[in-house]
């Protein structure tokens, strides 16, 4: 169970005074449940006071989403040098057990709620979570361009056949190489010369897959064709990471085969 010491502001917020004995359990394991924005403040702190409210209200208006925990940096001097707090107040968001935000002095109302926005995920976040199809669609109607609700959906159309539906969800995603990459293999789907190459990346065998398909590529005599092949690889790529090892060797067979 959670439990800390809570102060209640002049203006109704809540937040959780943490010590260097509780910092652990209120902040670091909390955090791995829940985004937690630490304020780091002091008594004789003026523009501390300024900031605590606008902190508590924003926070509050979260509903649970995101709390709020107070470190007074004169009673607990060690966790201020542990943060390496050189100036209050000092705000730093935690999730997953680490620090993913900060920023020093007092801000106005509207700064605050972007720092905030930034750590606690928004609806259509939720939703891509979620990866169903009803989700998904929610997410897109929330913002139409995320590519992160975009392709997933894509995905299951095609799957489906519905291929005209895929496409045109694609079409409203700009700079994602995933969804340029799953349009392409789309629009090349029925060309038995590549059955192999998109069975494999079906099974989950994305070394074969980026053999065949890069094969394919440097085979091609088709520009257009030439250039859709090139879009599926670096879609898959893309999703592999930069720092995949077989993405790196793959990029090097892929220069090759185009130059």
């Amino acid at each position: 169970m959670h439990v800390g010491h809570r102060s209640q502001s002049i203006l109704g917020g809540m937040s959780i005074d943490a010590t260097e004995t509780t910092f652990e359990r209120d902040v670091i394991e909390r955090s791995r449940e829940t985004p937690v924005v630490v304020d780091f403040w002091a008594e004789w702190c003026g523009p501390c006071r300024q900031l605590t409210p606008v902190l508590e209200s924003a926070v509050a208006a979260r509903d649970g989403q995101v709390e709020l925990v107070k470190v007074d940096t004169d009673a607990n001097q060690s966790l201020a040098a542990a943060f390496r707090i050189q100036g209050i107040p000092a705000v730093k968001a935690f999730k997953d057990g680490r620090v993913v935000a900060e920023f020093t002095g007092a801000q106005p109302p509207a700064a605050v709620e972007r720092f905030l926005d930034a750590i606690v995920p928004s609806e259509a976040d939720a939703l891509v979570a979620e990866g169903d199809e009803q989700s998904l669609r929610r997410a897109l109607e929330l913002e139409p361009a995320r590519a992160d609700a975009a392709v997933p959906l894509a995905r299951l159309l095609h799957e489906r056949g519905e291929d005209e539906a895929a496409l045109e969800l694609l079409d409203n995603v700009s700079g994602s190489f995933a969804a340029d990459g799953l349009a392409a293999r789309i629009r090349l789907g029925d060309d038995p010369d590549l059955e192999p190459a998109f069975a494999a990346l079906d099974d989950g065998d994305a070394e074969r897959a980026l053999d065949e398909l890069i094969a394919a590529t440097a085979a091609a005599q088709d520009a257009e064709r030439r250039d859709d092949l090139r879009r599926i690889v670096v879609g898959v790529l893309d999703e592999l990471g930069v720092d995949h090892p077989l993405a790196r060797e793959s990029r090097r067979k892929l220069a090759a085969a185009l130059y």
